[in-house]
């Protein structure tokens, strides 16, 4: 197969991507974004996201190795050293990177295959590595959906899909404003279990083998009132040591991982 090939880093393309690549409002434009990594674009493909351009380095990724990615091959465009730099992400190299189409993150899309759904909450999380973490942990417990309250991060920053190895891919995700999220909660009789230091109950006491919402905020401001307000029990992990509290993605692997060891499903 001949692949279309760009070698300059001037070229009018490869200076769109490097904008996706750089700037969410260029996402939110476009609605196109970079993957990086053929594990990650292997799990966004799975995932149903539509690719619209593969580019691949091959010196280090072959031609073979493009082909074996999917059987439908989109635009593929064989690209120099240099072009591969100023798109690339990693300090490590994998030599291809994809164009893919966003999805539209609603809660209105949510639906759940299982009766009794396990949802990992997370209001306002800023850090790419929290949030990472957070969708991967989700992904190993096979939660039902993680939903994201007040975005403060666009989900498709490269650092997201990086820190998240794909698993924003391979996770339901949803975004909304809190008060969008707690009635669709209210709405589908899930109960809403709130990481807080306020009027809390030991979190290993609780039952979270009915419909539950595990709700965590931020290390800095935690949950807002209005998440305390409607909680059906705020919950807190006793704490040994001289602080208060832990890192987001680290509490909410803690409450994931009880609420399935109550489940059996470990």
């Amino acid at each position: 197969m001949t692949f279309k090939q760009i070698t300059s880093s001037q070229n009018a393309y490869i200076k769109e991507l490097y904008q996706l690549k750089e700037k969410s409002r260029e996402r939110k434009k476009t609605g196109l974004f970079l993957i990086e990594g053929a594990r990650e674009i292997g799990l966004a493909i799975k995932g149903g996201y539509s690719i619209n351009s593969i580019l691949f380095y091959p010196d280090i990724f072959s031609e073979e190795q493009v082909n074996s990615l999917t059987t439908t091959l989109p635009n593929t465009i064989k690209i120099s050293k240099e072009v591969y730099q100023k798109l690339a992400h990693r300090e490590t190299t994998e030599g291809v990177i994809a164009v893919a189409k966003t999805k539209e993150f609603s809660i209105k899309n949510l639906s759940f295959k299982n009766e009794n759904p396990l949802i990992l909450v997370a209001e306002a999380p800023e850090k790419p590595g929290n949030i990472g973490a957070i969708l991967r942990t989700s992904d190993a417990a096979n939660v039902d959906a993680v939903i994201i309250a007040n975005p403060k991060t666009d989900l498709y920053n490269p650092n997201i899909i990086r820190s998240s190895v794909g698993c924003i891919f391979t996770n339901q995700i949803a975004t909304g404003t809190t008060s969008e999220i707690i009635q669709f909660l209210k709405e589908n009789n899930i109960s809403i279990y709130c990481a807080a230091l306020q009027a809390s109950e030991d979190y290993h006491l609780q039952d979270y083998t009915k419909p539950t919402a595990l709700v965590v905020g931020t290390e800095a401001t935690g949950l807002s009132d209005e998440w305390l307000e409607n909680a059906s029990q705020n919950i807190i992990i006793p704490m040994q040591g001289e602080i208060d509290s832990m890192n987001v993605s680290v509490a909410a692997g803690i409450l994931i991982f009880e609420a399935k060891r109550q489940r059996n499903f470990i």
